[in-house]
């Protein structure tokens, strides 16, 4: 029988109001990538809270043994020192520090008298970097120069550097592009052939069951069980939520209603530059239109321009509007101010809930009024009673897993802050709503329900822009699906005749293919 390097027997966890953890147990071999998977609020992040050290020792129940030995770790240094590092999902660098500095912050390299021996520390950080594929880089590069990608490089080289034995991973490729992603899966086998040990957890079931040897289940704070990750995703997904997603993506339901087929936003010649870099053009004379009831997919690679698009029609909160227009119902608006674009029916769901959708330190309550505090005023005084007959409502609608709506929006799962970003919006009562990213780190159960909220938008006849980086969603969910590349529109295809195949040739530039509608 394989030696186990941990094991976690039953860990149960308390908050105000909330068990967390309940009697959780899993065991991890060495040299293993061992695979923690569960809807959003499962508890698979304050697992491995207690694992490393945040939660620490006595706030909870249960034993943790690593490598035979019971640990009780009072902190996170405690259980470095053991060679258990977690990467968070936020990366935890310095931007304007280098890399060398990051690497040791903390950990540092001395000599004689304790003074930074900085040589041995540009040696060590080359060949750590080598290690984890980022040689071609200086040591001395500020973190604010990389990408995400090797940003996630140098946190797996800093654990390293901290002589890991197990090494946590929280959601590490949530916000890589395909090709990093890739790459990061590949280190991490590498790793795992040099007999480290890690724990990956992730809701990208397709990655776990290419990287993983075995996979824990969580579900509503309890362990379900342990499989081989090789199982069929269907298995996987059906312990996870409980039941069947026979319907992951809801069927279409038709908006029937006056305004069919009537055109809800139109935006022509949209073209705006980079904030810095004035010379280049970011979105390049994009015209398009969505109907009301309809689904329009915005697909695109990263650097595409999506997001950019988005949030400059959205008031343009983002670059240097150079020209273009916007039309709602065929009349002329404008969207010169977040509060102006607004006030003409546009909604706009930021990819970045965390830093631009919520305010994490107020209220559930707070949140989800926010966009529409106005119409809960009189004579500029909230009205509180009815703020919070709202947040119940949109609780009880949107199904947010709380006891109360005055929960701190900080301590809910991605998937519950991701319903009350949607919440805030919808409480808008627009015509348009702008989706970015809507179901990026969350579960497949919420993104199940996230659909099913779209379509009934749809059908209540809001016209709803799409922007996702998965082509299998767009393709589940969209009526009609446009592609971007280079900032500049490469296509629209309708939902019948769009394939991933096709759609990644326009979104790469090699093809394009309107309709005679969008020409």
């Amino acid at each position: 029988m394989e030696q186990h390097v941990l094991e976690m027997r039953g860990i149960g966890k308390s908050f105000p109001g909330v068990r967390a953890l309940d009697g959780v147990s899993m065991s991890v071999r060495a040299g293993e990538v061992h695979a923690v998977c569960g809807e959003n609020g499962a508890g698979k992040s304050t697992l491995m809270k207690i694992l490393s050290g945040v939660h620490p020792h006595g706030t909870y129940d249960g034993e943790i043994l690593f490598e035979g030995q019971p640990c009780a770790f009072k902190d996170i240094r405690a259980s470095e020192r053991r060679g258990i590092v977690i990467i968070h999902q936020e990366l935890a660098l310095i931007p304007h520090l280098s890399i060398a500095e990051n690497l040791f912050l903390g950990n540092e390299r001395t000599g004689r008298g304790g003074i930074i021996d900085w040589s041995a520390t540009l040696r060590e950080t080359e060949r750590l970097m080598r290690r984890v594929g980022l040689g071609g880089e200086h040591p001395q590069t500020p973190v604010a120069g990389l990408g995400v990608g090797k940003q996630q490089l140098v946190e797996i080289a800093k654990a390293l550097a901290k002589q890991v034995r197990l090494l946590i991973l929280d959601e590490p490729t949530a916000a890589l592009n395909d090709e990093d992603s890739r790459k990061l899966l590949e280190l991490i086998g590498e790793l795992r052939d040099q007999g480290i040990a890690c724990i990956l957890i992730s809701h990208k079931l397709n990655e776990v069951r290419e990287i993983a040897d075995s996979v824990t289940i969580l579900r509503d704070g309890r362990t379900v069980e342990t499989l081989p990750a090789s199982v069929p995703e269907d298995r996987i997904i059906r312990a996870m939520v409980g039941r069947e997603l026979t319907q992951y993506y809801p069927e279409r339901t038709p908006y029937r209603g006056e305004r069919a087929g009537q055109v809800a936003l139109s935006v022509t010649d949209w073209t705006v530059r980079h904030p810095l870099d004035t010379e280049r053009r970011v979105v390049d004379s994009v015209s398009f239109e969505v109907r009301h009831g309809e689904i329009l997919g915005l697909a695109g690679l990263m650097g595409a321009g999506r997001t950019e698009l988005a949030m400059s029609v959205f008031g343009r909160s983002w670059g240097r509007f150079e020209r273009g227009s916007v039309s709602v119902h065929g009349r002329p608006v404008s969207t010169r101010t977040v509060a102006d674009a607004i006030e003409n029916g546009i909604a706009y769901v930021t990819e970045d809930r965390k830093t631009y959708g919520l305010n994490l330190i107020d209220t559930i309550s707070r949140n989800i009024s926010m966009a529409g505090l106005p119409r809960l005023a009189r004579r500029g005084v909230v009205d509180e009673h009815a703020e919070t007959r709202v947040a119940e409502r949109f609780r009880t609608s949107m199904n947010i897993k709380t006891p109360t709506v005055f929960e701190q929006v900080g301590r809910l799962s991605g998937g519950n802050q991701q319903k009350v970003v949607l919440s805030n919006w919808i409480n808008t009562e627009p015509e348009v709503l702008i989706l970015d990213e809507p179901t990026r780190g969350i579960d497949v159960g919420a993104k199940s329900e996230i659909y099913t909220v779209i379509d009934r938008l749809a059908a209540e006849g809001k016209a709803v822009v799409f922007i996702s980086s998965e082509l299998s969603e767009l393709l589940g969910v969209c009526d009609r699906i446009a592609t971007m590349s280079a900032g500049r529109l490469t296509g629209v295809l309708d939902r019948a005749e769009a394939t991933q195949e096709a759609l990644m040739r326009l979104m790469t530039g090699m093809d394009a293919a309107y309709s005679d509608e969008e020409r």
